[in-house]
This record gives structure tokens, C-alpha cells and sequence, in this order.
């Protein structure tokens, strides 16, 4: 077997020599590297902002979206978005582990992992799409996938069903993040709090913040607030447009008796949440920005705009531990796994 970058960069063909992710094309070819694992792909659970933009792209259109998904890693050979720059993760099975790796790795032939780094830097060839379920952005197909020494992933959990599991590592950081970030007494608002990554926040904000803090949740939709409200995920509950920052502010001091929130974490799909969410958050409290909609160049601009000295963070998908938080709350909460059973499995 010929010898690989830890991270990847044999695979890289434009521009040469960088990572795999900044990367514009990489090598899809299947032929295994030393330090490599080879996976026979199920299941692409598509990252929410990316797969919003294709179901905008191709108005709906089943066939079309197929389209668009072969053209990205037909030209790119790996599924990254060209307009958010993102990608997802997917579900498989290991078919073969790369020599250099043999006894370094729990892992064996036949384990059925999710990925747990980005398709935007995963070596992916996609042979036949089979089912787009187009509301919970999971793609099924025959396909074949590279993970990198570097690369981290998540043997799936026998007492979770496998999509269900897909569902919740795919937005694994964001509630991990919020486990990390929260402490007790905080007010946290949480942006698109009713959404697949929200409602995981908001299960570990109210864990966290004690009888002393206060979560707000943040949607647009009634149906979706609702069925928060009725899972007793929040204490607060606002509805408003997350591009409207006047409003946000507005409602969101309202409900904080001006105060505003220590800890902000926004989750939404859709770009131009920025000011929202630093006008929700007091001026030395902090931003988990976790959507790959957010411009961070809109951000900072905008922060220094309106004169506030508020910490933000970028959302990094991993932090220690982030699976198995995730897939906990899966665990503990009957109630919000019913949902996610519903709603994303």
C-alpha cells in the first residue's frame, strides 16, 4: 500500500499540497493508502444549510436534487457544497482497513460507524443514489468513502436505531458545545431552537443553567414552538423572524427585563442571523455561531458596528466527547427522542 498524509493531503489533486477540505478537488479513487479506511457508504446525512441551498436549487425537484448532488462530487470528489462551502457526514460499514493502521485502531472489518468529520474533505464516490428523504436531508446510496488517520467517527450504538443516530451525531458539536459553554444562572437564547441541533441545545442549556438561568428558545414556525413547548425544553418561547434583529432585540429584551442573554448559540439554516444574535446578547456575553450559514465576515463587521464587545465562536463541529453527549440526551430523554424518532429517523 503506498503511504498517506495523516490529513489527507496525498489526495488532494487543486491546488496541490493544501488540505483536503479548502481543497477544490480531490482523488476519489478507491485504491487505499496505508493509513486509511475504506467504507462501504449507506447514508449521507447532508449539513442542513447546504442541503437547503440544493432543495432551493432544484425547486423541490427529487430528480434534480440527485443531479446536483453528482455533479458536486463528480467535479469536486467529495461532496461539498459550492455555495456554503459545506458537506455532512455519512453512515457505512467498514470494508477495509489501510496496513499502517492495523492494531492502532478499534475499529475492525464490518463496523458499522458514522463519519464524524465533514464530506466536505471525505474522499466520496457515489455509484447510484437510491432515496432522497429530502425532509430530514438523509440521501441513501451505493457509494464508496475514504476516512483519514485524522478522521474521527462514532461506532453506531446498538440500542439506537441507525438513522436516529445519523440524525443526532450529524449535529453532535452544538449540544456538546452548549454542555461546555453554559453554567449555571445563565440566561441563554437559543436561535432556531426548534430545529434538529436547537432542541439538543435547549436539553443541555436547561440541564445546565439549574433553577437560577433562564433558556429562551427562538423560532419561526408555531407548529414547531409548539411541539417544543409541549417537550418542556425552554422556559421562554419567542416567535420572530431570525433575519429581523430589530425584532429579535426587542423580544428578546422583553423577555430578559432588558437584560439580554449571557450565552447565545445560533442554530438556523439560513443566512443573515448575524445581528440577531449579537444584538440578543449583552455586551460581554458570548456567541456559539454552530450554523454554516453564518457569514463571519457580517459578524465581526457587525459587532464592531453597533459597539459591542462580545466574544464569538465558531462553530466547531467536535469537541471532546461530543458523540457520546449526543447520543445521551437520547438516552435520557424519552420525550425528545420520540420527537427525533418522528421528525429525523
Amino acid at each position: 500500500m503506498k503511504k498517506g498524509c495523516p490529513y489527507g493531503t496525498h489526495r488532494v489533486i487543486e491546488p496541490a499540497g493544501k488540505l483536503p477540505q479548502p481543497a477544490t478537488k480531490i482523488d476519489n479513487k478507491m485504491e487505499l493508502y496505508d493509513n486509511e479506511i475504506l467504507i462501504d457508504v449507506q447514508t449521507l446525512n447532508i449539513d442542513s444549510a447546504s442541503f437547503t441551498q440544493i432543495k432551493d436549487q432544484a425547486n423541490g425537484d427529487i430528480e434534480k436534487i440527485k443531479e446536483i448532488m453528482l455533479g458536486i462530487v463528480a467535479e469536486r470528489g467529495k461532496h461539498q457544497n459550492p455555495v456554503t462551502g459545506s458537506g455532512g457526514m455519512l453512515i457505512g460499514t467498514v470494508e477495509k482497513i489501510g496496513s499502517a493502521l492495523e492494531g492502532k485502531t478499534d475499529l475492525k472489518v464490518g463496523d458499522k460507524i458514522a463519519t464524524l468529520v465533514s464530506l466536505s474533505l471525505t474522499p466520496l464516490r457515489i455509484d447510484e443514489i437510491h432515496e432522497v428523504r429530502k425532509d430530514i436531508d438523509q440521501v441513501d446510496i451505493t457509494g464508496k468513502a475514504i476516512l483519514f488517520e485524522s478522521g474521527i467517527y462514532a461506532v453506531i450504538p446498538s440500542d439506537i436505531p441507525e438513522n436516529l443516530a445519523l440524525s443526532v451525531l450529524d449535529v453532535a458539536g452544538a449540544p456538546a458545545q452548549t454542555a461546555k459553554l453554559v453554567k449555571p444562572g445563565d440566561t441563554v437564547l437559543v436561535i432556531g431552537g426548534a430545529g434538529k441541533s436547537g432542541m439538543l441545545c435547549l436539553y443541555e442549556a436547561k440541564k445546565r443553567v439549574g433553577v437560577t438561568g433562564k433558556v429562551i428558545c427562538l423560532g419561526h414556525n408555531e407548529k414547531s414552538l409548539e411541539r417544543v413547548k409541549k417537550a418542556n425544553l425552554a422556559d421562554v418561547y419567542i416567535k420572530a423572524d431570525a433575519t429581523d434583529a430589530v425584532d429579535v432585540l426587542n423580544k428578546v429584551s422583553e423577555a430578559t427585563n432588558g437584560q439580554m442573554a449571557d450565552i447565545t448559540i445560533n442554530n438556523v439554516n439560513i443566512p443573515n442571523t448575524e445581528m440577531s444574535s449579537i444584538l440578543a446578547t449583552k455586551d460581554d456575553g458570548l456567541i456559539y455561531f454552530f450554523s454554516m450559514a453564518t457569514s463571519f465576515t457580517k459578524a465581526a463587521l457587525g459587532a464592531e458596528g453597533v459597539g459591542r464587545d462580545t466574544t464569538m465562536i465558531v462553530g466547531n463541529g467536535y469537541t471532546k466527547g461530543h458523540a457520546e453527549i449526543a447520543l445521551q440526551i437520547m438516552r435520557e430523554s424519552m420525550t425528545l427522542r420520540k420527537i427525533y424518532e418522528e421528525l429525523y429517523a
